[in-house]
């Protein structure tokens, strides 16, 4: 018996006891439907991680190009990641009101259109709106359609062999998105990283449009709309952001960064309180009762955390301390994406299924923290294939957390909860890497880069262990 058979009694009764008002689940669809729904959720999803890294290598060809300044060709990155992770929680809640389907193709939509407009874009202020609205539309594309593949695999192990796919095409394409940036800036022009966007976007839709809806949400006439949960949601997650990403670049004691801070504490109390006492909550608290579901949360922030620090930090590093050029920066990541995918194709699943959601998880944690350690072997002189064997094992060891803990939580919940506990994972996963961004950032800033990213690396190891120590010890399944 996995770890995923093994927590599911006792989470999905939790879950079912909150589910009080959505779906009404349809049949199981055939093999052939199946398939067609993983294709789109995974083409999707590939695009929402590309996007979320792919403009790092290009931000200075940016700047030159909209003559903005760099601190605000910065906000290129942090609007997406804001709007991002402000939105996910509330999009999870909204793919389970009106179905997985209808919201993953409203986020298709939204997110190619708005890349036409960043790749039109005539001034840095359109650029950073149209990137604001893109994020948006992304946090409705990633857990509806995470929440489709849940709904369209019910038997545990092709669940979990679909995940690991799933979770395959988001670390890809996270680890791609610099050789992806750095590439298309050289040879054409940092506008077509948007540009590529639009075909991809359309093969999406088309592969969505010949999917089942696999549950079907009920009417919403007269029902109750949250109103209070999502504005307080949105209120709290985008002060939590803005103050990390600020707070990385103008000091956490600023008037702005401190204020955005209460205001965010603010409205997560006012989220809890109304939650609470909903009749129909756009989150319902009982979710958080489950130890898959909050150890799942912590697990992904600490490893995004690691992934995006590490990303941010040798990028900078690479151009700026060692000389190299975006494109050689970029060529520098592609054995990242490389490792990622092949880990997750091939052996993700197969150790969950062997050894457990639990163990599987620590054993990735563990190994990101060796990894990151290792990092700090990294110098300046080195030659390109060094640096590419130092990257590796943070890759090859972080492959193995997101599979799994993706596969518990979602083995945790009843299908038609399975956007919002989507929703709530990766909005974790998200504010983890804005908090280490604005961090890391904030430390490098100082005038000793290597320091700095020393700082940095050693401060996510130790979060990484304490994070495996956790899952080993408190998360549901059998121990080792």
């Amino acid at each position: 018996m996995t770890a995923l058979t093994a927590t599911r009694p006792r989470a999905a009764g939790t879950a079912a006891t909150a589910s009080v008002d959505i779906a009404s689940v349809a049949t199981a669809p055939s093999a052939t439907a199946a398939r067609r729904v993983l294709a789109a959720s995974v083409f999707g999803f590939f695009l929402v991680g590309l996007d979320a890294m792919v403009v790092n290598v290009a931000l200075p060809a940016i700047n030159r190009s909209l003559a903005g300044g760099m601190a605000g060709a910065q906000w290129v990155i942090d609007g997406y990641t804001l709007a991002f992770a402000a939105l996910m929680l509330s999009a999870g809640a909204l793919s389970d009101r009106i179905g997985a389907k209808a919201a993953y193709g409203l986020g298709l939509i939204g997110f190619t259109l708005s890349s036409a407009a960043c790749g039109l874009a005539p001034s840095l202020g359109l650029l950073v709106t149209a990137r604001l609205v893109q994020g948006g539309a992304a946090s409705l594309m990633l857990p509806a359609s995470l929440a489709l593949v849940r709904q369209a695999f019910p038997d545990p192990a092709k669940r979990n062999r679909a995940i690991a796919l799933w979770t395959a095409a988001g670390s890809a394409a996270a680890a791609a998105g610099p050789v992806a940036g750095g590439l298309i800036t050289a040879a054409v022009d940092w506008r077509w990283i948007f540009f590529l966007n639009l075909p991809a976007g359309a093969a999406a839709l088309v592969l969505l449009a010949g999917t089942p809806k696999l549950v079907q949400a009920k009417s919403a006439v007269g029902a109750h709309f949250d109103v209070i949960g999502l504005v307080s949601s949105v209120v709290a997650l985008a002060g939590l952001t803005y103050g990390f990403i600020e707070g990385g670049s103008k000091g956490f004691g600023t008037t702005p960064v401190l204020a955005s801070f209460a205001a965010a504490g603010l409205a997560s109390v006012v989220f809890a309180l109304a939650e609470s006492r909903q009749a129909r909550p756009m989150v319902p608290l009982a979710l958080f009762k489950s130890r898959a579901m909050s150890l799942t949360a912590f697990a992904g922030f600490t490893v995004n955390a690691a992934f995006y620090s590490v990303i941010f930090l040798l990028s900078l590093y690479f151009q700026q301390v060692a000389h190299k050029s975006s494109t050689v920066t970029g060529l520098l990541f592609a054995p990242i994406t490389a490792v990622v995918t092949l880990v997750n194709v091939t052996v993700a699943a197969r150790m969950v299924a062997r050894i457990g959601a639990r163990l599987s998880m620590t054993v990735g944690l563990v190994g990101t923290a060796g990894a990151m350690l290792l990092l700090l072997a990294v110098r300046p002189d080195q030659p390109a294939w060094l640096l590419v064997l130092l990257l590796i094992p943070v890759s090859f060891a972080g492959a193995f957390v997101v599979p799994a803990l993706t596969i518990m939580v979602m083995g945790s919940v009843p299908a038609e909860q399975a956007g919002t506990a989507a929703g709530i994972v990766n909005t974790s996963r998200q504010v983890g890497g804005a908090l280490a961004v604005a961090v890391a950032g904030a430390l490098v800033a100082g005038g000793d880069f290597a320091h700095g990213m020393h700082v940095t690396l050693i401060g996510i190891a130790a979060l990484l262990a304490a994070a495996a120590v956790a899952v080993q010890l408190l998360a549901p399944g059998r121990k080792r």
